[in-house]
């Protein structure tokens, strides 16, 4: 009589230890990505760093560091020249965020309930400012206020950043408007609201935490943008990267370090409350506020 010989069951078959060695293999992080992935964070983020530091400086060196202190931030409370540029740089994100959602919300949802080839061509071109070089962008705005006799002040500045920032709120609040169902306004219709109504009291208020974060993300951009406010902004009083800009061409002043280092604050603020937003609507994912939904 034969007898059978039964594998122990302590010893793994061959197969499956080959698995095992090969997905013990593929979860090993290569060492030449992780180097090159952390060589990439400090060349982006080293010169940030640097600037943070300095701007605590006690001196006015800005190759020694010689202590803590508050005074290049004091500076900056009592420079009159650059409270009035961050008074200017307020009031353009302000306007510009409330014109470009009033304008994207509107055109988000002609585009998601436009199902002729005419709303199809609109969104593709609503595409065009984003992938457009934002200097060519800024050439061309100056050249059409010049072409039209508008001088530029102030006020071109925020046409320019609402006509740039409209992409982006339509972006956001498209996949949103798609999401939703047309049967419930077609249901507050038929109580009795009129189609005004019916956006207005269902769709608006569903759109709300895409439409907060989306204003957030716009101030934001706007805030910090430069290559629109330079080729748009007047003579004074000027945008607060522009006179940035300005003041660094004859030397970069600790002043200076402050002043980026408090936008760098605020911008990484407000770029957290855009993606805790939606956690205030009961989403899970901040993350949606790119997507949309």
């Amino acid at each position: 009589m034969t007898l059978l010989r039964l594998p122990s069951p302590t010893a793994p078959s061959r197969p499956a230890a080959r698995t095992r060695t090969r997905r013990g293999r593929a979860q090993r992080r290569p060492r030449v990505l992780v180097a090159v992935t952390g060589l990439f964070f400090a060349l982006l983020y080293l010169p940030i760093a640097v600037v943070t530091l300095f701007s605590f400086n006690s001196q006015k060196s800005l190759t020694v560091f010689d202590g803590f202190s508050l005074r290049w931030y004091r500076a900056f409370a009592h420079d009159d020249v650059l409270l009035a540029s961050l008074g200017t740089s307020l009031r353009v994100s302000l306007v510009a965020m409330a014109g470009s959602l009033l304008l994207g919300v509107a055109l988000a949802l002609g585009l998601v309930r436009c199902r002729t080839r005419l709303g199809s061509l609109a969104g593709l071109i609503m595409l065009v400012p984003l992938i457009t070089p934002e200097i060519v962008t800024g050439v061309a705005s100056m050249l059409l206020f010049k072409g039209l006799g508008v001088p530029l002040s102030t006020g071109t500045v925020m046409l320019a950043e609402i006509t740039f920032s409209i992409s982006y709120v339509t972006v956001v609040l498209r996949s949103r408007v798609a999401s939703l169902n047309p049967e419930v306004e077609e249901a507050a219709m038929d109580l009795g609201a009129t189609r005004w109504q019916a956006v207005r009291l269902v769709t608006l208020p569903a759109l709300l935490p895409a439409v907060l974060a989306s204003a957030v993300l716009i101030f934001a951009l706007v805030f910090d943008d430069f290559v629109l406010a330079y080729f748009t902004t007047g003579v004074d009083p000027l945008p607060l990267s522009v006179r940035i800009y300005s003041a660094i061409r004859f030397g970069v002043q600790p002043t200076i370090n402050a002043v980026g280092t408090l936008m760098l604050a605020g911008s990484i603020a407000l770029i957290a409350l855009a993606l805790f937003i939606p956690r205030l609507f009961g989403r899970r994912g901040g993350l949606d506020l790119f997507s949309g939904k």
